[in-house]
C-alpha cells in the first residue's frame, strides 16, 4: 500500500516578526518563502493580522505575485481582510480567531457560535475561487458546522497536543492525539479536506503526520526558530523527511 504524500505548508510570519523588531526591510519574509519552496515546501502560509505585527500588506502583494506554489492567507473574518483577500485571490484562505492581546493564535475558531457571522465571508471567498479553510478544535460539532457553512477544508488545532507533549503529560498527549485522529476521520467522511497545525516540531510532528486523513501540515514558528541554528533549507528538509517517514510507516 503506497503512502499518500502529506503536503508541508511553511508559515513565514516570524521572519517578518524579526524584521519588524528592528524596522527596515530585512530579513525579507518573501526571500524566506522562496528558500522554503526550494527546500521542499509545498505551499506558503502567511497571517495578515489586523495590527500588522508581522506580515504586511506589501508582503502579501509580493507573495501573491512571486510564489510558484500555493499561498495560504490566514486572516480574521473582517471586512478589511475580506477586501484584501478578494483583491489578491490567493489559492487558499484560512479563517482564524484573532485577538489583539494574544501572542499567537490561541485555540480554534468557534464556528458553531459564530456561524451567522462567518457564512457570508465563506460564501464570498468561495465565489472568488479561494479554497476556504477553517482553523478549528478537533471537535465533531465544529466539523459538522464547518461542512454546513461550505468550507472545503478544516485545519485541526494541534497546539494542545503539543503542549501536553512538551510538558511530559503522556496520557493527556495520547488522549489529544486520539481526539485529533477521530476528528480527522469525521471530517474526511463529511467530504472535508483535513489539515493540521500549530506548535508542531521535529519531536511532535510524526504522530500527526501518520493520521491517514491528514493531507497538509502547516508549520512556522518552530521552523523559523530552528533556521537560526541550522538554516531554513535544512530545517524544512528535515521536517519534510520526518513527515514522509511517518506517512510511509503508517501505510506499511
Amino acid at each position: 500500500m503506497s503512502a499518500q504524500k502529506v503536503r508541508l505548508g511553511v508559515n513565514i510570519d516570524h521572519v517578518a516578526t524579526i524584521r519588524n523588531a528592528r524596522g527596515g526591510a530585512l530579513p525579507d519574509p518573501v526571500r524566506a518563502a522562496h528558500l522554503a519552496v526550494e527546500a521542499g515546501a509545498d505551499g506558503i502560509t502567511a497571517h495578515l493580522r489586523e495590527d500588522r505585527r508581522h506580515i504586511s500588506d506589501a508582503d502579501i502583494e509580493r507573495l501573491s505575485k512571486e510564489l510558484s506554489v500555493p499561498l495560504n492567507l490566514e486572516m480574521a473574518a473582517t471586512e478589511e481582510m475580506l477586501e484584501i483577500a478578494l483583491r489578491h485571490t490567493p489559492h487558499a484562505v484560512c479563517l482564524v480567531p484573532e485577538k489583539r492581546e494574544e501572542r499567537t493564535t490561541e485555540g480554534g475558531l468557534d464556528v458553531a457560535a459564530h456561524h451567522a457571522h462567518l457564512r457570508p465571508y465563506i460564501a464570498a471567498l468561495n465565489k472568488a475561487g479561494c479554497r476556504v479553510s477553517l482553523f478549528i478544535e478537533p471537535d465533531p460539532v465544529q466539523i459538522a458546522v464547518a461542512e454546513a457553512l461550505g468550507a472545503a477544508v478544516v485545519e485541526l488545532h494541534t497546539g494542545t497536543y503539543c503542549e501536553h507533549c512538551f510538558a511530559g503529560r503522556r496520557k493527556k498527549a495520547a488522549a489529544e492525539l486520539k481526539r485529533l485522529t477521530v476528528a480527522a476521520k469525521e471530517g474526511a467522511q463529511r467530504g472535508l479536506e483535513i489539515h493540521a497545525g500549530h506548535g508542531l516540531t521535529f519531536d511532535t510532528v510524526q504522530p500527526v503526520a501518520a493520521i491517514a486523513q491528514v493531507r497538509e501540515l502547516n508549520i512556522g514558528h518552530f521552523l523559523i526558530g530552528e533556521a537560526i541554528f541550522t538554516g531554513l533549507a535544512e530545517a524544512v528538509g528535515q521536517m519534510r523527511a520526518l513527515i514522509a517517514a511517518a506517512r510511509a510507516e503508517s501505510a506499511a
